[in-house]
């Protein structure tokens, strides 16, 4: 009655959901999870350099690493994000650097430092996206994407 699975249809089945799900996120959801995923993997480095397991520690700041360098940093808007999104990168650069440095080194404190870098501006994200939020979910309002209206509607995409 049924056939077989085919190897690889639930990945593919897995890509399509996540995809599918990316297009009803707005940017500034995504920056909160980007921040959200950084910083958990940051967490999950030091607790892999206080059990001395090496393999996860590499794996937490590679995946750290590529959440800033891919995510982060190419969503700042570097044409009009002016004084903000050069800090913002600038930021980002000293992070990564100090990723690899406790990569190479094994130096939990060099990861304390970046998550304590990174932590009130994903806080400050998560603040801004409430209130977003609070003020579109009070009015009912939506922008013509289905979106809730704010202040943040229209700028949401011009990057950390």
């Amino acid at each position: 009655m049924f056939s077989p699975a085919r190897p690889g249809a639930a990945d593919a089945y897995r890509r399509i959901g996540v995809e599918t799900s990316m297009h009803t996120v707005d940017q500034h959801q995504i920056v909160n999870l980007l921040f959200e995923g950084v910083l958990r993997e940051i967490v999950r480095a030091r607790g892999a350099i206080q059990r001395g397991d090496l393999t996860t520690k590499i794996d937490a700041i590679s995946r750290a690493l590529r959440i800033i360098e891919e995510g982060l940093s190419t969503s700042l808007d570097r044409v009009d994000g002016g004084e903000l999104a050069q800090n913002l990168s600038t930021l980002y650069d000293y992070c990564m650097r100090q990723l690899v440095l406790a990569n190479v080194r094994g130096d939990e404190s060099l990861l304390q430092e970046v998550q304590s870098l990174l932590e009130p501006i994903a806080q400050s994200w998560k603040d801004i996206r409430a209130q977003a939020l609070g003020l579109g979910a009070e009015s009912g309002e939506t922008s013509p994407q289905g979106q809730r209206a704010g202040p943040l509607a229209g700028s949401a995409g011009t990057g950390s």
